[in-house]
């Protein structure tokens, strides 16, 4: 498990991180790679969505653009106040703090979960992957995006000691083992030689 597979300490990086998250995020992940990966969802103006793991609120200005019931939870007081002041109090959204693998919401609550750069945080990715799943109505669509598995052995030792990393086979079992039986996998890079963004798209089964 990475230094930062631990709750306590991601709460504190991102005390800090959240100063310069909206300047140093579109390096990794920027507007192309979110609106892309919104687009494979299809989203209709009446779907309710939430955004697990929502930071400052970058993917969900992008969420906003195809529907108005988006909500945002997060587990960082500090990204839940930048995400509050650039939406306020009486936005559009409404935050929560709360943790993926325990959400907040009865079953069936959404048509659609998003996370974006969460689930590297996640100490047990597939009971969060429980969570979103148990939130989705039948037929729902659950949308996760992580860091795709670094292809040199030097790098996968450093990915390794700080947060989840993980490729398709991975991304496969994780998904399978949280009871999805239709999903999808794509690769998505800012350009060539940047970290590259493994974002699946599950369905929910219909019951």
């Amino acid at each position: 498990m990475g230094v930062l597979e631990d709750k306590d300490r991601a709460r504190t990086f991102y005390k800090y991180l959240s100063k310069v998250y909206d300047r140093v995020n579109p390096f990794i992940w920027n507007e192309e790679m979110r609106d892309e990966a919104i687009g494979m969802l299809d989203l209709g103006p009446d779907d309710r969505v939430l955004d697990v793991g929502c930071g400052t609120g970058f993917a969900t200005e992008g969420l906003l653009e195809e529907t108005e019931r988006v909500h945002g939870l997060d587990q960082s007081a500090h990204q839940l106040d930048r995400a509050t002041r650039k939406f306020g109090r009486r936005g559009p959204v409404r935050f929560y703090r709360g943790d993926a693998e325990r959400l907040p919401f009865r079953d069936d609550s959404f048509d659609v979960v998003w996370s974006s750069g969460s689930i590297e945080y996640w100490p047990n990715p597939v009971d969060a992957l429980e969570e979103c799943r148990r939130v989705v109505r039948p037929g729902g669509r659950v949308l996760i995006v992580g860091p795709d598995y670094p292809n040199r052995t030097v790098f996968q030792k450093l990915a390794d000691a700080i947060m989840l990393f993980y490729d398709e086979e991975e991304a496969d079992r994780m998904f399978r083992e949280a009871g999805f039986e239709e999903f999808e996998h794509r690769i998505l890079q800012r350009r060539p030689g940047s970290p590259r963004a493994i974002t699946t798209v599950a369905r929910v089964p219909e019951e």
